[in-house]
């Protein structure tokens, strides 16, 4: 009877002690509240990372801006006011140029696998590392990154080869973007996201770099841009998933593998979900009369990529770490065949 209940008192305490090392993250992410994104992360690969660790870590994810803008959540998680990001890397360019490079690479990936791969398999994870280092001073641990989509490109007029962006007005953010388009032959315009859809209906711009295909169907930018181009030949922005360095130190080896693991699964079931959900609406308008759903053919996408390769260029004389940055993906982008050695 004694030895039973020692036994019982000593299971007891061993339960309890596991309980005590369970390690609950709050991450904010750089979605919004309702987003599709969002709301596929959080009731389809939230309760796995509990499953993957027997409970020892669970995620709690906040939409954008909750606790500090989105510019703002490196220092946010160096100091511990969060746990950890999950955010557009793109937010971060400002304070080190590195990032615009490695958090889209204009023009450059075809697919959202392949740039998840320069992260998981490459060394993207490692030159993110080296960007989070130079604005953290070390305090921020990241975890994985990569894309989970393809922009489209809305236009209101036809644009089928890279010819045809000779002339034409495109709303798109300053910096790389905005570079590339011009050195096209385009002419981009900066114009605030809220004002796509009048700049496009009054012809202000010719297109524009808006969102995802399934994004600008449900804004109906297709109702006054028909000659949407999908998939997209310009943007692919990438995601960091970051934790604070203490707090990450503190998880078990098997536990911060299974938070690895985790995220890139959840990024490239998220990367399925989207192409289907965007290609399964591109099918339907290609059928209507009013709308032609353009896909470049590859020789196109080359082109483009060939002339973004230059604005990249010029890009990464703005830091040191830029110009690694930039060297890190040509490498990896030789090795996969999207240029010739």
């Amino acid at each position: 009877m004694t030895f039973s209940r020692t036994a019982a008192l000593s299971m007891s305490v061993s339960m309890l002690a596991g309980l005590a090392h369970a390690e609950t993250l709050n991450v904010q992410t750089s979605f919004n509240a309702g987003d599709f994104s969002t709301k596929y992360i959080t009731e389809e690969w939230l309760p796995k990372i509990e499953e993957m660790t027997e409970g020892r870590v669970s995620i709690v994810l906040t939409p954008n801006g909750s606790v500090v803008p989105a510019r703002d959540t490196p220092e946010a998680v160096a100091a511990g006011a969060l746990d950890g990001d999950f955010t557009s890397v793109n937010y971060f360019s400002g304070q080190e140029p590195a990032f615009a490079l490695l958090g889209d690479l204009i023009s450059g990936y075809d697919t959202p696998e392949q740039m998840i791969g320069f992260c998981q398999e490459g060394p993207g994870e490692e030159m993110m590392q080296k960007a989070a280092d130079a604005i953290t001073g070390g305090e921020v641990k990241v975890v994985a990154c990569g894309p989970y989509s393809r922009e489209a490109l809305v236009a209101r007029e036809p644009i089928r080869t890279f010819e045809d962006l000779e002339g034409k007005k495109i709303r798109s953010p300053e910096g790389l973007a905005a570079a590339v388009f011009q050195a096209a032959g385009a002419s981009p315009v900066a114009i605030p996201f809220s004002e796509v859809f009048g700049a496009i209906e009054k012809g202000i711009v010719d297109a524009a770099d808006a969102s995802a295909y399934v994004n600008n169907d449900a804004t109906g930018l297709h109702d006054v841009a028909p000659y949407p181009l999908y998939p997209g030949i310009h943007s692919m922005p990438a995601m960091q998933f970051t934790v604070n360095r203490e707090v990450w130190d503190e998880l078990e080896p098997q536990d911060q593998e299974a938070l690895r693991t985790w995220w890139y699964d959840a990024m490239r079931a998220m990367a399925a979900e989207t192409t289907k959900l965007d290609r399964e609406l591109a099918e339907r308008d290609d059928q209507k009369d009013d709308i032609e759903v353009i896909d470049w053919a590859q020789e196109d996408r080359d082109q483009l990529r060939e002339v973004a390769r230059k604005e990249w260029e010029n890009y990464a004389q703005k830091s040191e770490l830029a110009q690694e940055a930039l060297a890190a993906h040509l490498a990896y982008m030789t090795e996969i065949g999207l240029f010739k050695e």
